[in-house]
């Protein structure tokens, strides 16, 4: 650990006593930390606004309260610029068939986030338009050269074509990041972290981004629709979330793309953009446009 990041989480002002600190492995844009503090222990963020990716701390902050609030996220303790602490919690973190063995709980998270949190917000509204972050995505990947600059005419014309076939559709308030390192599981009930990119957007989103950051199949695609929707899927539906998907994906590889450009933590985003280009590129062939 580098010596002022210690000496910085030691001169918080809310520890009793001597403080133990280890670092927590996997953030990728922000640096995590567990604190021991006599028999407590917390969870601290570190992390500035990174105007490259659209994310405002004091927007986290606001969201993670109200995500606490109603009982889905870690009680929010103490927070200044740039530093936010939350109460840890004994929990594992799911893994991509965790995810899948767990729908039916996560499905009615899902919900508490799409419905009860815009209930705890009144001070501004968030929003999350994902193809307005292509389009930022985009600008900025042109701005600085970045060696992906001639794949950007054709991955705009898709995302025009995806943002067209998949409106138009509900607004409810969205995580927008639903890997499976951001579900907790404490072993009577799960939780959800990490609210960098939440705002309202389509559910459409949250479902698709689950999905391909899980790899489900067609019938887990299917099983997770009908569950939220509480319905019967029919061909329009299953377009615009398909086409959504696509969008989450196409968000995904971009949002790599400029990280290869700015992030100083250490992560291969070579070939993680790789990855989801190829993922994007196969499921956006799957699409049937006619």
């Amino acid at each position: 650990m580098e010596k002022n990041v210690d000496q910085l989480i030691q001169s918080i002002p809310i520890w009793k006593g001597k403080v133990k600190i280890s670092k927590i492995d996997g953030g990728i844009t922000n640096q995590n930390f567990l604190v021991e503090d006599n028999a407590k222990k917390f969870v601290v963020r570190l992390g500035k606004d990174i105007p490259e990716h659209l994310i405002s701390r004091s927007n986290e902050l606001t969201i993670s309260k109200a995500a606490s609030d109603v009982g889905i996220s870690p009680d929010v303790v103490y927070h200044v610029d740039g530093l936010l602490i939350l109460n840890y919690i004994e929990s594992t973190t799911l893994t991509s068939i965790d995810v899948k063995n767990n729908i039916d709980n996560i499905v009615p998270l899902l919900k508490k986030i799409h419905l009860e949190i815009p209930k705890k917000l009144s001070d501004q509204s968030i929003s999350f338009s994902v193809f307005n972050v292509i389009n930022h995505y985009a600008k900025f990947l042109k701005d600085n050269n970045s060696s992906y600059c001639l794949l950007l005419k054709n991955l705009l014309f898709q995302s025009n074509q995806l943002e067209k076939n998949s409106s138009p559709y509900e607004l409810v308030f969205g995580h927008n990041d639903l890997l499976p390192s951001n579900f907790l599981d404490d072993g009577s009930k799960l939780w959800i972290i990490d609210w960098e990119y939440a705002g309202f957007n389509t559910p459409l989103f949250d479902l698709g981004g689950l999905s391909s950051n899980n790899n489900f199949s067609l019938k887990e695609e299917i099983n997770l629709l009908e569950n939220y929707f509480e319905c019967s899927v029919n061909d329009k539906l299953l377009f615009q979330y398909n086409s959504l998907k696509c969008a989450s994906l196409l968000r995904e590889t971009m949002w790599s793309m400029v990280s290869e450009l700015t992030s100083k933590i250490e992560f291969d985003y070579i070939n993680y953009t790789q990855v989801n280009l190829s993922k994007f590129t196969q499921e956006y062939k799957n699409l049937d446009f006619s």
